[in-house]
């Protein structure tokens, strides 16, 4: 404080709230068995039944399907397990730009590119191999994910996106590998992998998008300690990991530490910090009979706390589980794009049948009516649906999360545009999340300028 001047800060009501606190948009659900622990799967896994399996790295055995929790870096192990997307959005990643930089000659030695855009390749030694040597490359590399997840599909007896997708990139892979030694074809390799360059850019925003969101479960994660100080029957302390703790333990928890397991204070009075539970700045008084929550911050006073709840059972673990439900949530839009691509799949096999019938029977069986039923069948991959629906899911959740809200239900989002009440129960929701001076007062001759 200068002479002669004061500075009024921020009142202990408008004291602004950490980054954590988020607004949940979400819809009443009935709450799970905590006991039971979760294994989270990304919105495009459970369209489709596919879960994707880590086998080292980043990569994935896309055979395994099924995608338990990971633990969180750090050693969080009971309080931090989740659904780690990092890698599903490396691997995702890396495929499109390997594919992407492959297909460019393809596209570049592609007669009919040249012939629209009126140029002539280079001619050399072994170039008529160049397409079809980089296309079995991109269909080998970037495809098979898409055969494996249309694989899990095809035995849930549910088509959809993944089906329709690895109809299209078969069919065109399968009759361009026959048309080199077919005469009168004409091969489908630029039309192959630039499908497979957009669905696998589709998914590595999609997955992008849902690993983004998952940076709100290593924050939550963060806030767990990794041990604590349980009492023996002495009075003494002993460390032990907060996996081991179970319900009547009585812990100690001294000034600075994070409460690790939610519990009611036996001993001791303190201030509790549970901005990052409630969203409320101002630290909570403690005293023998009050609850404490798990990850909150223990202020100036030692307190002994009996446990009541760990593991799955702690609030902590509860908020944690919303944010694993808002990445398995799917908006309308998404489970209309998942319906619309089963019944195409079936469209598309349809009018193909089609195809053929009416022109074998109006010109017979030759070359030009097996190409005329390719054709259909690669046309029908909707690449624009394949890209638009991942696309829009990225860019909500992004926006979403830049605004500082936690979509706890997508479907509750779309149906949010129709909101014209919004109430608030915490003054400290509504701050900015950093401290700041609001206004200065000077005494006598002094004044501002000359105060600061």
């Amino acid at each position: 404080m200068e002479e002669g001047g004061r500075q009024i800060p921020h009142s202990p009501r408008n004291l602004p709230t950490p980054l954590s606190t988020r607004t949940t948009i979400g819809r009443t659900r009935p709450p799970r068995n905590p006991k039971v622990p979760t294994n989270t799967h990304h919105d495009h896994e459970a369209e489709s039944g596919h879960n994707h399996t880590h086998t080292g790295g980043d990569e994935h055995d896309y055979d395994a399907h099924d995608h338990g929790t990971d633990v969180h870096e750090g050693g969080h192990e009971d309080h931090g397990a989740h659904t780690d997307h990092t890698g599903h959005e490396g691997m995702f990643r890396r495929r499109f730009w390997v594919s992407l930089v492959l297909s460019i000659p393809v596209i570049f030695f592609s007669e009919f590119i040249q012939d629209v855009f009126g140029y002539t390749a280079p001619t050399f030694p072994g170039s008529v191999w160049i397409t079809p040597v980089l296309s079995v490359i991109i269909f080998a590399y970037g495809g098979v994910p898409f055969l494996s997840m249309a694989r899990t599909e095809l035995e849930n007896r549910e088509p959809g996106m993944m089906m329709l997708i690895s109809l299209a990139i078969t069919v065109a892979f399968v009759y361009s590998i026959a048309s080199l030694f077919l005469e009168g074809t004409t091969p489908f390799f630029w039309e192959l992998v630039t499908l497979i360059d957009i669905m696998l850019l589709g998914h590595w925003m999609e997955m992008r998008s849902v690993q983004q969101a998952s940076g709100a479960l290593d924050e939550l994660a963060k806030l767990m300690p990794d041990t604590a100080e349980r009492v023996t029957e002495s009075g003494d302390t002993e460390e032990v990991p907060v996996s081991d703790l179970s319900e009547g333990d009585v812990i100690l928890v001294r000034p600075g530490a994070s409460v690790p397991a939610d519990g009611e204070v036996v001993e001791g009075e303190s201030s509790v910090d549970e901005s990052m539970i409630t969203g409320e700045s101002r630290p909570v008084d403690k005293e023998p009979g009050v609850e404490v929550v798990a990850g909150t911050v223990n202020q100036d006073g030692s307190l002994r706390v009996r446990v009541t709840k760990t593991g799955e059972e702690t609030a902590l673990a509860g908020i944690m589980r919303l944010v694993e439900e808002a990445q398995q949530s799917k908006p309308r839009t998404q489970l209309l794009a998942d319906r619309a691509a089963g019944w195409l799949f079936y469209i598309a096999l349809a009018v193909a049948g089609i195809t053929a019938v009416v022109w074998v029977v109006a010109v017979g069986f030759n070359i030009g009516v097996l190409e005329r039923v390719v054709t259909v069948l690669v046309i029908a991959c909707p690449h624009a649906l394949g890209l638009a629906v991942p696309l829009v899911v990225a860019i909500n959740t992004s926006t979403a999360a830049q605004n500082g809200m936690l979509i706890r239900d997508r479907i509750a989002m779309e149906e949010a545009r129709s909101l014209d009440t919004v109430m608030f129960d915490k003054t400290g929701t509504l701050t900015k999340g950093e401290q700041g001076v609001v206004d200065v007062e000077t005494t006598g001759s002094w004044n501002e300028e000359r105060a600061f």
